[in-house]
């Protein structure tokens, strides 16, 4: 399996420059793992075997990632999440490769599995994800026909998925960046309005800006405001502030 793996790995050497453009023209992780999900069943489909594809990525502090190819892939996955088992799930937690050949003789997943027939798939393999210790992914493919994955395909997959692996990794890194950019803007900008609404308290109560502050923060929780619209409000209610923004240039 080695070897097979070794010349897929040639067969798959476009593979990343594809997916380096689908990090470029992504606007979000999400869209991303659509338009992989999409691809990957596109590329690994044969004439004689049609197969559907779903990614899932875990990620700390953040709701799962899920993507099909095809709705019904999108929905199979959710139940994985809600289930809390499933190929992908497994896969992602043990870091192995899981292999359903005939669904009507699996007996790890009941549920799902009785999900997986309901939809007329009745094989599927899962492989890991290699994203980072804090984050667990898997890609999975799914069949109509019995048996429909040989140890060829699964090879196959490996080396597809170490590709993918590494595309995605640097489409969750700019995913964090623009995370961690977006939480600063807004705290910039919640802060930026906080201190002309201190500002503006100062000058028409003649106090102190700890005091002024202290008028904010009482008037927050007396009308169970967040201190941002509070303050809003109070640099809304000064003549001529129409003109007054806190956008800040990127």
């Amino acid at each position: 399996m080695a070897h097979a793996e070794a010349a897929n790995d040639e067969v798959f050497a476009d593979v990343a420059l594809h997916l380096q453009d689908l990090v470029l023209d992504s606007a979000d992780v999400d869209e991303f793992l659509r338009d992989l999900a999409g691809y990957a069943a596109a590329r690994l489909s044969s004439p004689d075997r049609e197969v559907f594809c779903g990614v899932a990525v875990e990620r700390h502090k953040k709701a799962t990632a899920i993507a099909g190819s095809d709705p019904c892939i999108r929905t199979l996955d959710q139940l994985q999440d809600k289930y809390g088992y499933g190929p992908g799930i497994t896969a992602m937690r043990t870091t192995d490769t899981v292999l359903v050949s005939d669904v009507s003789q699996e007996k790890r997943w009941p549920a799902y599995a009785s999900a997986l027939s309901r939809q007329g798939l009745f094989s599927a393999v899962s492989v890991p994800l290699v994203l980072g210790e804090d984050i667990r992914g898997a890609l999975s493919l799914y069949c109509r026909r019995l048996q429909a994955f040989s140890s060829e395909d699964i090879a196959t997959a490996r080396a597809f998925s170490g590709q993918v692996s590494k595309s995605l990794r640097l489409a969750l890194r700019i995913g964090r960046l623009q995370d961690t950019r977006d939480s600063m803007s807004a705290a910039m900008k919640s802060r930026t309005v906080i201190d002309l609404a201190t500002g503006a308290i100062m000058a028409q109560s003649h106090c102190s800006q700890h005091q002024a502050f202290s008028v904010l923060l009482q008037a927050s929780n007396t009308r169970n405001m967040k201190l941002k619209d509070v303050a809003a409000t109070v640099v809304a209610s000064i003549p001529g502030s129409s003109g007054i923004s806190t956008y800040f240039d990127e």
